[in-house]
């Protein structure tokens, strides 16, 4: 469990930093693809992210899988949020670029963030899986960008964006809820129906 929630705090480094470059990217279709440093990095160093994890659920469902994936989310989520606060002091322009960002999804209900983050799921299973089984980097390099420019919600990040965005809400729980219950949904749903039907391989 140590070596999961140390291997958590250094994905979280790493999607602060993919975090960053988005900020920072005026053209938005090049800061998407920019992005994909953070998981390229995180699947070749094998550190531990949550959305990344939780697809293989289906495998394997023990106690101590859960408590892992439990202790890895707490792990990215205060890492990201510390290291955004961190970012929104030193480089206040992305602060207020974040601040602008995180207000219009707070405008969304909770089912549109929820089926955000199923759609997010759907397809940081599949750039993971791909790497992992194919050994090829090439799911990463068109699933972050098409999660980001689709709008859809990634857990991890969004933690990230809220701590660079100095707002404060209580929205802001439930919108993480709505976020990371969708991730979820998202990652074990094509792994569960392949299982159904009998065409899963793991």
């Amino acid at each position: 469990m140590l070596k999961n929630f140390v291997n958590s705090i250094c994905a979280g480094v790493l999607i602060s930093i993919g975090g960053s470059v988005f900020l920072a990217c005026d053209n938005r279709y090049c800061g998407a693809v920019l992005f994909s440093v953070a998981l390229l990095c995180i699947c070749y160093r094998g550190y531990y992210l949550f959305t990344g994890k939780v697809g293989y659920l289906p495998e394997s469902c023990k106690k101590n899988d859960v408590l892992a994936l439990c202790v890895g989310l707490i792990g990215n989520l205060v890492t990201t949020f510390l290291l955004g606060m961190l970012i929104r002091a030193a480089m206040p322009a992305l602060g207020e670029t974040a601040a602008a960002l995180c207000t219009k999804k707070l405008d969304q209900a909770f089912w549109q963030t929820l089926v955000r983050g199923i759609f997010c799921g759907f397809l940081m299973y599949l750039a993971v899986s791909i790497f992992r089984d194919k050994k090829t980097p090439i799911g990463i390099l068109f699933a972050i960008p098409v999660f980001i420019l689709s709008g859809f919600e990634h857990s991890i990040a969004d933690m990230f964006y809220f701590g660079a965005s100095g707002l404060f809400d209580a929205k802001i729980i439930l919108f993480m809820l709505a976020v990371v219950l969708g991730n979820s949904i998202g990652g074990v749903a094509l792994p569960l129906i392949q299982k159904a039907g009998g065409a899963y391989e793991p």
